[in-house]
């Protein structure tokens, strides 16, 4: 056990033990339960995407909505539905509510992407080869942070303020880039997946310090969240070199 010195209401959150202060089998198991949910999201990402990108109604619709204050609206409720599936995974242990809230923010994912995907996908010169690229370096990229705070045991909890001001920074920059019709540019898709990495720090270390046995899916969704960031401006970056 860890900080053995702590009083013992100190190690729940909630009326729960937290993680860190469970038997080393037990959080071994919840990490690999919590990655096996991860990798589960990004699957039936895949599956949604591919189901999406066959009705052209869908597609069309989605590309319609990528211009000006359609593109507002369609930001405005994904962060809806963001917000619902966070708020819904954390408040409540009943599984079956946190997997459809899991599910449902995963086809937000996959709905929003639909154009970029499309585009790379069908306009690209690459092809769909741009897409695996672009996965590649995510994934690699996902896996070297995530190895950085379970080897050090760091606490990244201090970035969460840092961390919140950019997000609305940025979501600022992309409101003025929809309503006055500017390109944000290359910069600032570095400048995101520099943000994502950041937000990958941030929850791994949630991962390892703040949750408790049974928040694998809340876990999960915060992990899945920065993963599809990260993905979405590694995405661009390739995209507008090609």
């Amino acid at each position: 056990m860890e900080n053995s010195n702590q009083s013992p209401l100190e190690n729940f959150e909630g009326g729960k033990l937290l993680i860190s202060q469970i038997s080393d089998v037990d959080r071994v198991a919840f990490y690999k339960k919590t990655y096996a949910h991860v990798a589960g999201g990004v699957l039936v990402f895949i599956l949604f995407e591919w189901l999406l990108l066959q009705s052209d109604m869908i597609v069309e619709f989605a590309l319609s909505m990528t211009q000006g204050m359609r593109w507002l609206l369609m930001l405005g409720g994904f962060m809806l539905v963001t917000t619902y599936a966070e708020k819904m995974t954390m408040k409540t242990q009943d599984k079956t509510k946190q997997y459809l809230a899991y599910g449902l923010y995963i086809f937000a994912q996959a709905f929003i992407f639909v154009p970029m995907i499309y585009i790379a996908a069908f306009y690209m010169e690459s092809g769909p080869e741009i897409l695996n690229q672009a996965a590649i370096v995510t994934l690699s990229l996902f896996t070297g942070l995530s190895a950085i705070v379970f080897v050090t045991k760091k606490d990244f909890s201090f970035m969460r303020t840092g961390l919140t001001i950019a997000f609305f920074i940025a979501l600022g920059l992309i409101v003025a880039g929809s309503l006055f019709g500017f390109n944000l540019g290359l910069w600032f898709s570095v400048g995101m997946c520099l943000l994502a990495g950041g937000s990958i720090l941030y929850q791994t270390s949630n991962l390892i310090h703040k949750y408790s046995e049974d928040d694998y899916i809340p876990a999960s969704l915060g992990l899945f969240a920065s993963l599809m960031l990260l993905f979405w401006y590694v995405l661009q970056i390739f995209m507008s070199r090609d």
